[in-house]
């Protein structure tokens, strides 16, 4: 019912008519607009989607799920701010990513720790953020850009500390510093005074939470680092709205990327409790 493989379509880069089973669009030479009459349906289930509730309604339940898999520790009082903090053995299991993990082969723990926090602090912190920053870049960039940023950037944050030997680290950050790295990619892809304002913005955002990481600690300071080099890079490839349009191919993204993440915390599970 979604599929429209015949007829006028708007084309998804120069939005003009054009048909939907041509090879090429009419007027600027988009190779399959109508990607094989998929593109209409595509838009619709994506559009449909709220990225930044989707995103934050993860965390909040992982969250939970990894305090429920292991009540006693996660109410045990470690320290004045560990209280209703998780497990190791927990987080493990939902896929907390690391050196170790790394070296084990588990490479699909560089997308499921993105949606492992450990405490509430740490969860609260990083959801307001995913909030704040979430329509922000979904306004610039489009929905289907926003998931694709938000994974690509919290993986590269992971692979970079893995490499460098961190043992273990968990949590959205990476992927939030990548957030900002993509409005910074945006404000110096605009230019003028409004590009500038852009640019100064949410460079200053990320300039003080990268030093306010090296005051707390336990912060993995390479996972934002890769993480805002991670953001930078998927905007500069995805471009921003005003300069391409969401076309099938960015909701085939999209749909590969949440697909990928179900599939990251099957492969989790079914290790952690396997083990």
């Amino acid at each position: 019912m979604f599929r429209k493989a015949s007829g006028a379509i708007l084309c998804p880069s120069c939005g003009r008519l054009t048909s939907a089973n041509a090879d090429a669009c009419f007027f600027c030479g988009r190779r399959r607009p109508g990607m094989w009459g998929l593109a209409p349906g595509l838009r619709s289930l994506v559009g449909a989607l709220d990225v930044t509730k989707a995103i934050t309604v993860a965390c909040v339940a992982l969250y939970v799920a990894s305090l429920v898999l292991d009540p006693r520790a996660s109410l045990r009082m470690r320290g004045p701010f560990e209280l209703l903090s998780p497990s190791g053995r927990a987080l493990d299991m939902l896929g907390m990513t690391g050196a170790l993990a790394w070296e084990a082969g588990r490479w699909w723990t560089l997308i499921t720790a993105i949606y492992l926090h450990g405490g509430i602090l740490h969860i609260l912190f990083n959801v307001l953020w995913i909030r704040q920053l979430g329509p922000a870049v979904e306004q610039v960039y489009g929905s289907a850009r926003l998931a694709v940023i938000f994974t690509v950037a919290g993986a590269t944050g992971f692979l970079a500390s893995n490499y460098a030997g961190v043992p273990f680290t968990i949590g959205a950050s990476g992927s939030i510093f990548g957030l900002l790295g993509a409005m910074v990619a945006y404000g110096r892809q605009r230019g003028g005074v409004f590009g500038s304002m852009v640019l100064r913005q949410y460079g200053q955002w990320a300039l003080i939470l990268f030093i306010f990481g090296f005051i707390m600690a336990g912060v993995n300071n390479l996972a934002h680092a890769g993480g805002f080099v991670g953001g930078v890079f998927a905007g500069v490839v995805l471009r921003p709205l005003e300069r391409r349009g969401e076309g099938g191919l960015d909701q085939l993204l999209a749909l590969a990327t949440v697909a990928l993440t179900v599939v990251a915390f099957a492969l989790a599970l079914s290790a952690g409790f396997l083990n």
